[in-house]
């Protein structure tokens, strides 16, 4: 049982749902400070339920990511040892996973409110697409940015937020960050992907230009980011947790180069804690002082 629960966590690569939670909770912690929720009730059943909706919609992602790329996967290098590929978990099981994964992310969402239900088709919908994407565009990282913009917005909306600019220049945010991230993680594959047909920002740009994208959209990022504080009145704490994150992903940028992508891998793992900073940070913004 604990090594089946182990492969199921290597096939979503669970310990990756750092990336968009902190976003999203962060989303649902600016809708409770505009609303001005005050009891620990309030929070921990609506969090509870944006984690249980994140982690699955993540899981559901994943795996169907996993599922329909087996076949490219097999024959990378780099992915050769995933799951489906080795033969350690057949399509059958993990397209149960998929579905799986999908229900227990539409019951959170209708836990979470008549709107959040509505919209989580929507959200499933671009979350898969970001799989295909890469067979029809060369833009494939712009829709995972987009994928993960959801988070922050779906907190928000769970939060009981409703009109506002926070949401939407977070998601903005965490779209520019990941798609430059991601971006970054495509360079590797630059050689596979030209030779099997396969689209991306690398293969029609080249590493140098791709480089100079990525930059440019963590750029963007620390902006966005940088502009919710005044527009949330978060105070000189949250700018101190903007200026962490920006030295993280300047740090990020300084190991990548051109004719050196040897520390890739290490690059994306940074992203970790990106989130976790930055939610930690806005709330202490919001809960210790501006």
């Amino acid at each position: 049982m604990k090594t089946r629960l182990h492969t199921y966590a290597s096939f979503v690569r669970f310990s990756h749902s750092v990336f968009a939670l902190p976003f999203a909770l962060t989303g649902a912690l600016l809708a409770a400070h505009r609303l001005g929720w005050a009891t620990p009730a309030e929070y921990t059943w609506r969090f509870a339920w944006i984690v249980v909706a994140m982690v699955a919609a993540r899981s559901a992602a994943m795996g169907f990511n996993r599922l329909v790329d087996a076949d490219h996967d097999a024959l990378n290098p780099r992915t050769a040892a995933r799951e489906l590929p080795r033969g350690v978990m057949g399509r059958g099981e993990a397209g149960a996973f998929v579905l799986v994964s999908s229900a227990a992310f539409v019951l959170a969402a209708w836990k979470l409110g008549t709107i959040c239900f509505v919209l989580s088709p929507v959200a499933l919908a671009i979350v898969f697409w970001y799989s295909l994407a890469k067979r029809y565009t060369s833009y494939t990282q712009l829709f995972l940015g987009l994928a993960m913009a959801v988070a922050p917005v779906g907190g928000w909306l769970a939060a009981g937020g409703r009109s506002g600019w926070e949401p939407w220049l977070l998601g903005l945010a965490i779209g520019a960050w990941v798609g430059g991230f991601d971006v970054l993680y495509a360079c590797q594959d630059l050689a596979f992907d030209r030779s099997h047909g396969l689209q991306s920002i690398p293969v029609r740009f080249g590493v140098a230009r791709s480089l100079v994208i990525s930059r440019a959209m963590h750029v963007v990022a620390v902006a966005c980011l940088a502009a919710l504080g005044p527009v949330a009145d978060l105070g000189w704490v949250y700018l101190i947790g903007v200026g962490g994150v920006a030295i993280l992903l300047a740090y990020e940028q300084s190991l990548v180069r051109e004719h050196d992508l040897s520390q890739v891998k290490r690059a994306f793992d940074l992203n970790g804690y990106v989130g976790i900073l930055y939610l930690a940070t806005t709330a202490a913004a919001m809960f210790v002082g501006k």
